[in-house]
């Protein structure tokens, strides 16, 4: 093993992505992008520090094993990273700097990178060359400049440094989108080596439907539609999309009657062709009866996963007079996607005018349609 650790700054947000937990705990394949990045450098770095998102950092724990120190992120990329330095306890030469947003970076590229520190480079980053001319422009948005792009480089991680060298950069408290330009302001060389089309940055799903293709993910979809619909019964609480409404009267159900999850679950099992909510949570299995709508949703996940199936999108209208859903909109599909691993999930809602068991006020119902990505 080298003297070589390694940060994983992984406090993104995800707001860009939409998804409603952070980064890094998006499913790629059948792992989060944050395990991919670790799987990346574990086999060179001695010691391993991921920069989490407050509040994620038990849940990122668990994931990666307690070998690897887990601390919490700060509001900047640079902040996140002083606080990976500070954490570090071997005695390490060098430092390599990671995103967990390039999940599919690979160890070569971060073998590489050490080889050209360990040959006396004090800091080397990976870069790719320009295809697209590029402008600078003014305020107005008129064109400036147009450099030369033969010059210029879009650069990745992981970038490597001599681990004195970036405590010195950072020790100024100064920002920077990466950790090169921190290090250049110091006054030291920084070496461009050639990176690789797997680093990209996930910020998108456009980005993470190349990230599967990359992985030998076919562009199959599949779709599937679920319904679901029970009547209301007296002393029963009402959960609906993994929200407990009190005041509010409960339906019949072998589980906890959550039309929303249930259908959602239909839906995926029809995609992914695994049967139905019968077949696998049925009354001929009492492990589940009472069963919460989200345990439901997170086993489905579990099944369409060991599958090789990616969630693309999720949406569901659920149909009735009550609960009114608009106050908890935002709740619902937070709680939805968080059960889903992050899934891009859609809640809406609607009445059928008086008509039926829903506009008559004597049930509810739900229908979900599924997207689902085939992997290789």
């Amino acid at each position: 093993m080298s003297q070589c650790a390694a940060i994983i700054a992984a406090a993104g947000s995800g707001e860009r992505f939409g998804a409603t937990l952070p980064k890094a705990l998006i499913t790629l394949g059948n792992r989060t992008l944050i395990e991919h990045a670790v799987a990346a450098l574990a086999p060179i770095a001695s010691e391993i520090v991921i920069c989490a998102p407050a509040g994620y950092e038990k849940q990122i724990q668990e994931l990666v094993g307690n070998d690897i120190t887990v601390v919490v992120g700060g509001t900047t990329r640079s902040e996140s990273v002083r606080a990976g330095i500070a954490a570090l306890t071997g005695n390490n030469k060098y430092v390599l700097v990671h995103d967990a947003a390039r999940a599919l970076a690979t160890t070569d590229l971060a073998e590489r990178v050490l080889a050209a520190l360990k040959k006396g480079e004090s800091a080397v980053i990976p870069g790719l060359d320009l295809v697209d001319t590029v402008k600078s422009v003014d305020a107005s948005g008129h064109v400036s400049a147009t450099p030369d792009r033969a010059s210029l480089r879009r650069v990745q991680t992981p970038q490597g440094f001599d681990l004195d060298v970036l405590k010195k950069a950072h020790a100024t408290g100064a920002d920077a989108t990466d950790d090169g330009a921190l290090v250049e302001a110091i006054g030291h060389k920084v070496l461009i080596v050639n990176g690789e089309e797997r680093a990209l940055k996930i910020t998108t799903p456009a980005d993470l439907a190349t990230a599967l293709s990359m992985l030998g993910a076919s562009s199959e979809f599949r779709t599937g539609v679920g319904v679901d619909a029970h009547a209301f019964a007296e002393g029963r609480e009402l959960w609906l999309a993994g929200l407990h409404w009190p005041n509010e009267t409960g339906v019949d159900g072998h589980s906890d009657g959550d039309v929303a999850a249930h259908a959602i679950c239909d839906a995926l099992f029809a995609a992914a062709q695994l049967g139905d909510l019968g077949s696998n949570f049925g009354i001929d299995k009492p492990e589940y009866a009472g069963a919460s709508g989200l345990t439901l949703l997170k086993e489905t996940l579990q099944k369409i996963t060991a599958a090789s199936y990616v969630i693309s999108n999720v949406s569901v209208q659920i149909i009735g007079n009550r609960p009114k859903l608009a106050g908890r909109r935002s709740e619902a599909i937070s709680t939805l996607s968080a059960a889903l691993g992050g899934a891009n999930v859609s809640v809406l809602a609607t009445t059928t005018d008086g008509m039926g068991l829903t506009g008559e006020g004597r049930g509810i119902a739900a229908i979900a349609s599924a997207l689902l990505i085939k992997q290789g």
